[in-house]
């Protein structure tokens, strides 16, 4: 499979910085041609004689070597990976880029056909009796006011918000929050979100009593996580690192879904996350996008999105909205503690 060369560092060069040093090793990895390496050295100030230096010293490294052997074995890995990615291309987009609906899914059904399978599903009529569904702004204005509440804010700054969630968080009156969501019109510059849940557990607590129980699929726990905002909310592209249920209650979303097969194309270079906008795919930026079956499905109120694991996906609230989203599933969900420790690299 072939592989797109590492970004070099910005700047010129005063003599070889480890910064460069580095760049060299994972464009040798990454397959680049000596020479076009001493290129690029030289057009940064790197004396011809010092960077084929540099460049013999890296190829004659038994630490290259070593990478080299796991990069193989890495690349059996994406190269098997990408059989299933090719695969998918080939079939009929109703088969890659619809979400599919069932109704009222029993959880034998449920566990067979989607949970085992790691295939996205929406499950509608599941959630007419649950208390939560009759939550409004007012109401919920009304019973929670005055607690203090965590949020998400000055997002719209910050093109990493979402890494950086713990930098933007923020304090003020459950009644304040739902003030400002009502005025705000469309913006992502506030959201409460999963990330707040340490706070807002306690501050909230009566609603999760509230939250939808659902035995055929959820172990018997009174656990969620509340997602408030107004429309424009975005929550980019990444994949999560459980199975996840969206239940919807309030206003609608736009959810789009990639395959795990098709990580290796996603410039995935931060723990779960990918610079790819999904609101304007960059073809020219990340042209390994090109052909690339993307499901999308709008959420709307009282229905549920399972979200499984290791699938990338990005969310947009099209109105004042509001998501319970849940992981404690009667079956085995952790895959958290074999994540990869060193996943910021």
């Amino acid at each position: 499979m072939k592989r797109r060369a590492a970004v070099h560092p910005i700047g010129p060069v005063a003599g070889v910085s480890n910064d460069w040093r580095r760049w060299i090793a994972e464009n040798l990895v990454l397959g680049s041609h000596p020479d076009t390496l001493a290129g690029v050295l030289r057009e940064h100030g790197v004396p011809p004689d010092v960077a084929l230096a540099e460049i013999d010293a890296a190829l004659a490294s038994p630490y290259l070597h070593g990478v080299l052997r796991l990069h193989s074995r890495l690349a059996k890995r994406d190269w098997l990976l990408g059989i299933e990615a090719r695969l998918q291309r080939m079939a009929p987009p109703e088969l890659t880029t619809v979400v599919p609906r069932r109704a009222r899914l029993s959880g034998e059904t449920f566990l067979r056909e989607h949970y085992l399978t790691n295939q996205p599903v929406i499950i509608t009529d599941m959630l007419e009796d649950c208390p939560a569904r009759g939550w409004t702004l007012d109401a919920l204005a009304r019973r929670f006011g005055p607690r203090i509440v965590e949020v998400q804010g000055s997002r719209t700054a910050d093109p990493d918000y979402e890494m950086n969630s713990i930098a933007h968080k923020a304090v003020m009156p459950f009644g304040d929050y739902v003030a400002q969501v009502r005025a705000a019109g469309h913006t992502n510059d506030f959201y409460m979100t999963a990330n707040n849940d340490g706070r807002n557990r306690a501050a909230l607590a009566e609603l999760w009593e509230e939250m939808p129980r659902l035995p055929e699929y959820l172990a018997d726990e009174r656990k969620g996580f509340f997602w408030l905002g107004p429309a424009g909310t975005v929550t980019p592209f990444h994949h999560d690192l459980t199975n996840n249920f969206m239940m919807q209650l309030m206003g609608r979303k736009r959810v789009r879904l990639i395959a795990p097969c098709h990580t290796p194309q996603l410039y995935n270079t931060r723990h779960c996350f990918t610079p790819v906008d999904g609101r304007a795919i960059d073809l020219q930026r990340f042209p390994a996008l090109a052909g690339m079956p993307i499901a999308e499905c709008e959420l709307a109120p009282g229905e549920i999105l399972f979200l499984p694991v290791g699938w990338w996906h990005f969310v947009e609230a099209l109105d004042i909205s509001l998501t319970v989203s849940a992981t404690h599933f009667r079956w085995d969900n952790d895959f958290y503690s074999s994540y990869p420790s060193n996943h910021d690299f």
